[in-house]
């Protein structure tokens, strides 16, 4: 387990504790911080903000704050973040441990953000300070607090497993995607996902018989259950909606279509088996780019016959035409302006010149390749068996020579 230098020195001496290998400290990447219990008996916790979920980066840092009021951003599990007020003017910075205010008792949550930056993230969550009605900080967390805080933390992943047979044996059409304890252990909020509307009276009921905890039931939808478990995506990122996205737009399969993109399902899809955010990222892009080529739909009639548009390249303003559909490889780029003075010829009644008239528009013919043929299992061999030949000859040649 690697640990980052700057907190190196702080955990040597310490004694393990909530640990699988011996002589290591815990690190938590679903509240970002690692956990050490010292040699005397202490329990250590400090931040670890790089393996964060929905880590922001403080570029306003050593700033003084805007205004007179003390609001921070303090992270819980996960996802879950929210903004508090401190009232009894303590002294607070990032990744302090703080004890907040709760519906009932309280919680244990890490300092994220302090300083001017949290106006900035209020902003982002369209949030006004001036109605917003937030919840207090009461202190920093004691010792005992943090000794409860990591208690009910052990506690999650067995009443995560034990909350979803409880579940199936009521054969509810639902699924728990996950359990977070309150910093006090008395209260656990379970994460789950439903198509339709579930009747929750017996499953509560049981939940607190087994738990002896209070119950809070928190409906999320599938993205949101991708951003709490994380994972890398295909492009070897970490998921965007467990690293930086709060907020989730509908997307359809026309942003696909607007950026040519094949309509495979199984490369649109992300691990939430919805459609991927990013194919959102580049479509205003596309969509204004598009505007400046032609529209097409027929075929030009040129005096060789009908000229297909095989492929487009948006970004770029060229198109490739054939005389075959099916047929990749013997293409012409053309320029938007000359496609349209040949659908202009076109619409008088006149054929268009052929597409290999020009010499010069032939030298693009070599620009655009299919990728059919590309991962043949034997494209090697022939080069190998090529050098082979050639090496032997040199080497009969030598030997001639020496003679």
């Amino acid at each position: 387990m690697n640990i980052d230098t700057d907190i190196l020195p702080d955990i040597l001496n310490f004694e393990p504790i909530y640990t699988p290998t011996e002589g290591e400290a815990k690190r938590d990447c679903a509240r970002g911080c690692v956990v050490a219990r010292a040699t005397h008996g202490e329990l250590q916790c400090k931040m670890k903000d790089s393996c964060s979920k929905l880590s922001t980066h403080d570029w306003l840092k050593g700033v003084p704050p805007f205004g007179e009021m003390d609001l921070y951003e303090v992270r819980f599990k996960n996802t879950h973040k929210a903004f508090y007020l401190n009232t009894t003017g303590i002294p607070l910075q990032k990744g302090d441990i703080v004890a907040v205010e709760a519906t009932n008792g309280h919680d244990v949550g890490i300092v994220s953000i302090a300083g001017p930056m949290v106006m900035f993230q209020l902003k982002r969550h369209d949030i006004d300070p001036s109605t917003y009605e937030f919840k207090k900080i009461y202190r920093k967390a004691k010792m005992l607090d943090i000794e409860k805080w990591q208690e009910a933390i052990t506690r999650e992943h067995h009443t995560m497993i034990r909350a979803r047979q409880i579940a199936v044996s009521l054969e509810l059409n639902m699924k728990i995607g996950d359990v977070e304890f309150q910093g006090d252990g008395t209260k656990a909020i379970f994460y789950y996902i439903a198509d339709e509307r579930v009747d929750f009276r017996k499953l509560i009921k049981l939940f607190a018989e087994e738990f002896k905890i209070r119950i809070e039931m928190r409906q999320i939808g599938a993205r949101q259950e991708a951003g709490l478990i994380g994972g890398i995506g295909v492009c070897g990122q970490e998921l965007c909606c467990s690293r930086w996205m709060v907020d989730f737009i509908s997307i359809t399969t026309q942003a696909a279509r607007c950026q040519d993109l094949s309509l495979n399902p199984q490369k649109l899809t992300g691990q939430c088996s919805k459609l991927k955010c990013c194919i959102n990222y580049e479509a205003a892009t596309y969509i204004d780019a598009q505007k400046s080529l032609p529209q097409l739909s027929q075929a030009i009639d040129t005096e060789d016959g009908p000229a297909f548009l095989i492929k487009t390249d948006i970004l770029r303003g060229r198109l490739w035409f054939g005389y075959d559909p099916n047929d990749q490889i013997k293409v012409c780029e053309l320029s938007p302006s000359r496609v349209r003075e040949m659908m202009k010829l076109n619409q008088r009644g006149i054929k268009a010149p052929p597409l290999f008239g020009n010499r010069h528009e032939v030298d693009h013919e070599s620009e655009f390749r299919s990728a059919v043929g590309e991962g043949s299992l034997t494209r090697f061999d022939e080069q190998s068996h090529k050098q082979h030949k050639k090496r032997h000859g040199h080497h009969r040649q030598r030997n001639h020579e020496k003679r």
